[in-house]
């Protein structure tokens, strides 16, 4: 492993300088979780969980979500090109070329993840969100069948009135309004943006256009009503992955074209991405200790993409119901809490192939129509004694099926539907002393391919791809350090059977095979600081943030063709991610935050013969608040990639051609001013 030795002199100085402290002004806050209404310290839970809050989100780019992401052990998120997302948990990219699949996301009550387990991250502004709940490995219970992890995203619900606008680098330009306020027993909140940018290379542009509306009502005591809709239309151009000669000839170009295929900048490869989203949900409480939760959504999907060798346009329809019923009771000495419910969706994708002509649809290649169903139910109970030992209890039955019908170019039809998954999770957890505890957790996933996996762009339908499924054991301790410190440390073990691996053909079309089964060993590790008051006219007060992994992850048992690779490592995924963060309050109103991203060598191919090198990213900010009459306005500059690294922020994997790179952008800037209109 190869580190800087500047940025663990920096971490090690930052460090003796803070244990010097014995200021106890400001202690420790513990993170309180929400885990989808049942909320919980953090101390105290018997889930691997991290959390993302205001000072985390703080660190994206005001276009992507990113950083705050990236910060969090186990979470690793991905741009292969500016707009084009992918978010993986534990190593979870295997089968993601772009989107996000098996980790499921919700957005506050609702499900942002399709009936086949495909999520547009994307589509989302990040400034809409106020935190991030990231669950690690499989969950099972209340969250259904995943292997990866489950995101729980939080909407802001502070009162504020607010705009902003932001420029930088390669003409980027973000405009944004946003009104919330409490109105008698309702907080009503109105949020638009718009942003462009050219971005980095050729043919990577982005344009997104986002609203968002939503209205919590609140009756009688412990009763609300919410309503949200959000309406996204993306467009992000896709130069294409290069090869290291073309990378290192010239980082900034597109894909080019070879005597066999055009390049993407001719073909204007892209993505179109139109989605209307709308959910209601209602909480009830019968009596103090009986509730009742039911939430229904569903959403309008227009996507479309030029590629390379082909026009795809997909229209899908997504509707999910989710309902389930809790029951409270509270004693002396002990707590109970059991939920029992369901989660059902229900989809439908047209997907039209062409022939790409410079951009347009051009002759017929295939017509498919694709019908999902998905669900779980499941049953959940949580038992607390003497405020001191947690156990946790859950299973849920998953169930899932595939109908198509090939319209063109041949007729035919068929229906899939998988072995039913019956999915057992345990977590303990016990509290030794005051902030001290230790955890286990036994849990079994499951994850079927999505409907992008069965029907992929190769435009074949893939009878034969199964789930993929394994147990996860894992122990962990956290710790807060009277009032200086918080640690926390998580080792698991994850054994994966039927992995579900992306490949390329030569036209660099993606397919999927089952790959025998990983070996997915782990340690994690966060070490956190109070925010520190210092008595000096120049520095205020001072925090950091330091965490990462050590992965061991194989392939196990996995034979393709005449290939052995078993005993390989894990492909996209590296063994080891170290994360920093170090704000600075200067003088009265100056701000400074200091991050750092370590990522050692990335095996790009399952034989493991081709590797990325090892990289460090540093970027900074800079926040001055302005005082006026009518607005408190905050005046914010970003570097990112201060050290001007050549990297790339996400790679294709298994790529035909030996066309892995991304590069991502070199030092860039961007300037923010924000009001907030002062009550």
């Amino acid at each position: 492993m190869h580190i800087k030795a500047f940025h663990f002199v920096f971490l090690l100085v930052s460090v003796l300088a803070f244990c010097q402290q014995q200021d106890s002004a400001s202690l420790i806050t513990e993170v309180q979780i929400d885990a989808f209404k049942k909320p919980g310290k953090l101390i105290t839970s018997t889930k691997s969980v991290s959390f993302s809050g205001s000072n985390f989100l703080a660190q994206n780019a005001p276009d992507r979500l990113l950083e705050s992401l990236n910060l969090l052990p186990g979470s690793k998120m991905e741009e292969r090109s500016p707009g084009s997302y992918r978010l993986s948990v534990r190593g979870s990219t295997l089968r993601s070329p772009f989107g996000v699949r098996n980790v499921k996301v919700y957005l506050d009550d609702f499900a942002l993840t399709d009936a086949s387990g495909n999520t547009y991250l994307n589509i989302l502004d990040p400034e809409i969100l106020g935190s991030i709940e990231i669950f690690k490995g499989p969950e099972s219970g209340d969250f259904g069948a995943q292997t990866g992890g489950t995101a729980l995203l939080n909407t802001k619900n502070k009162a504020e009135k607010s705009f902003g606008i932001s420029g930088g680098s390669f003409n980027h330009f973000k405009g944004k309004i946003h009104t919330a306020e409490n109105v008698q027993n309702h907080f009503f909140q109105i949020y638009t943006s718009y942003e462009t940018t050219e971005s980095y290379r050729k043919q990577a542009a982005v344009q997104r256009k986002f609203a968002f509306i939503k209205d919590s009502y609140h009756y009688g005591e412990n009763n609300q009503f919410q309503a949200l809709l959000l309406l996204s239309d993306l467009h992000y151009e896709t130069p294409g992955g290069l090869t290291l000669a073309q990378m290192q000839e010239n980082p900034r170009q597109a894909r080019p074209n070879t005597t066999a295929l055009p390049g993407a900048a001719e073909q204007q490869a892209g993505i179109y991405n139109k989605m209307i989203f709308a959910g209601l949900s209602n909480i009830y409480s019968f009596k103090k200790d009986f509730s009742h939760f039911i939430a229904a959504q569903g959403n309008y999907n227009d996507f479309r993409n030029p590629f390379i060798t082909n026009y795809e346009k997909r229209f899908e329809n997504n509707f999910t119901v989710r309902t389930h019923l809790n029951f409270v009771k509270n004693l002396e000495n002990s707590a109970y809490e059991t939920r029992l419910g369901l989660e059902g969706a229900a989809a439908k994708g047209i997907i039209r192939n062409f022939g790409n002509n410079l951009g347009t649809p051009a002759d017929v290649q295939n017509f498919d129509d694709i019908s999902t169903e998905s669900g779980f139910i499941f049953l959940s109970q949580k038992a607390e004694f003497k405020k001191k030992l947690t156990i946790d209890l859950a299973a849920s039955l998953n169930y899932m099926n595939y109908r198509w019908k090939s319209l063109y170019p041949n007729a035919e039809s068929g229906h899939k539907k998988f072995e039913n998954a019956f999915l057992p999770n345990l977590g303990v957890s016990y509290l030794l002393g005051k902030g001290f505890s230790v955890r286990a957790k036994f849990a079994k996933g499951n994850s079927a391919p999505t409907t992008e996996e069965i029907r992929s762009s190769a435009q074949e339908i893939n009878i034969d791809l199964s789930p993929e499924s394994g147990w996860n054991k894992e122990i962990g301790i956290r710790n807060q350090w009277g009032d200086l410190l918080f640690t926390e440390l998580s080792i698991f073990d994850f054994r994966l059977k039927d992995a579900i691996v992306r490949k390329e053909n030569e036209n660099g079309q993606e397919y999927f095979v089952n790959a025998g089964g990983s070996s997915q060993k782990g340690i994690e590790f966060v070490v956190e600081s109070r925010k520190l008051l210092i008595n000096s006219p120049v520095l205020k007060n001072i925090k950091f943030y330091f965490a990462g992994n050590f992965y061991d992850f194989t392939f196990r048992n996995y034979l393709k063709n005449n290939d052995d690779f078993s005993g390989n490592e894990l492909t996209g995924v590296p063994s080891t991610s170290l994360q920093s963060l170090i704000n600075f309050e200067l003088f009265r109103d100056l701000k400074i935050d200091l991050s750092h991203f370590y990522t050692s060598e990335i095996p790009l191919n399952d034989a493991n013969s081709v590797v990325a090198k090892p990289s460090l990213v540093g970027n900074i900010s800079l926040t001055y608040l302005l005082r006026l009459n009518t607005f408190k306005t905050d005046l914010k500059l970003s570097v990112q990639n201060i050290y001007d690294t050549a990297y790339s922020l996400g790679y294709d994997i298994n790529a035909f051609g030996n066309r892995y790179y991304n590069p991502a952008a070199g030092r860039n800037y961007m300037l923010s001013l924000n009001f907030n209109l002062k009550k």
